[in-house]
């Protein structure tokens, strides 16, 4: 049904780069699992991989860079899962039930890793919507939006009756626009939004259940 490419690979590195950038993203695995995101400093993560602190600086640049570099794995998962996986996040699936498979499991992702979430779609006004992981995901609902599951619903039983007059003449409705609602539904799918729900008290019960029915529509 649908045609969606994976993230930009990136561009083949030499050896010793490659094993440098695995060395950084363990190590920066560590010690995200021991502190979070706060742990995530240039120096402690070049310390704790064993290299000089350029070194973290020439491949990521920065906290946001690296945090982006651990979600990509994360993200592709994801894609794959999306593209050829089994239904009803993957194809042959009627997509109103793709769309809500979706949701779960973007929200799956986000309550393992909310932080790291925050952090990177926020890590500079409107990070979230340069994200090749937000285009991403906003190509995949707005062809499942382009294509809606049709409703099911009892034929009218015919009865004959008198015809009113003719009414004036009115448009149309538009129809609703499918890459505006993919943009809305991945609003309340923002990293920030449920942070902020999560600090009212909201639990992820009462998150998932109020997406879920937006999904649906």
């Amino acid at each position: 049904m649908e045609d969606l490419p994976l993230l930009d690979q990136p561009p083949r590195e030499r050896a010793d780069a490659a094993r440098n950038r695995a060395l950084v993203l363990q190590a920066a695995w560590r010690l995200y699992t021991s502190g979070g995101v706060e742990a995530l400093t240039t120096d402690a993560v070049a310390q704790e991989a064993g290299v000089g602190k350029g070194t973290v600086y020439r491949r990521f640049r920065d906290k946001s860079g690296l945090v982006s570099a651990l979600l990509d794995d994360k993200e592709k998962e994801l894609q794959l899962a999306m593209i050829s996986g089994p239904a009803p996040l993957g194809p042959d699936a009627p997509p109103t039930e793709r769309r809500i498979a979706f949701v779960h499991a973007y929200l799956d992702y986000v309550q393992s890793h909310l932080d790291l979430l925050l952090a990177s779609e926020t890590a500079a006004p409107g990070a979230r919507y340069r994200l090749g992981a937000y285009r991403f995901w906003k190509t995949h609902l707005t062809l499942l939006f382009t294509h809606p599951t049709p409703p099911t619903t009892p034929p009218t039983p015919t009865i004959k009756t008198t015809p009113p007059p003719t009414p004036k003449t009115t448009p149309p409705p538009q129809p609703p626009d499918p890459e505006f609602r993919a943009h809305t539904l991945l609003s309340l799918l923002d990293a920030a939004l449920i942070n902020h729900l999560r600090t009212e008290g909201w639990s992820w019960t009462r998150i998932r259940t109020g997406i879920d029915q937006e999904a649906r529509r």
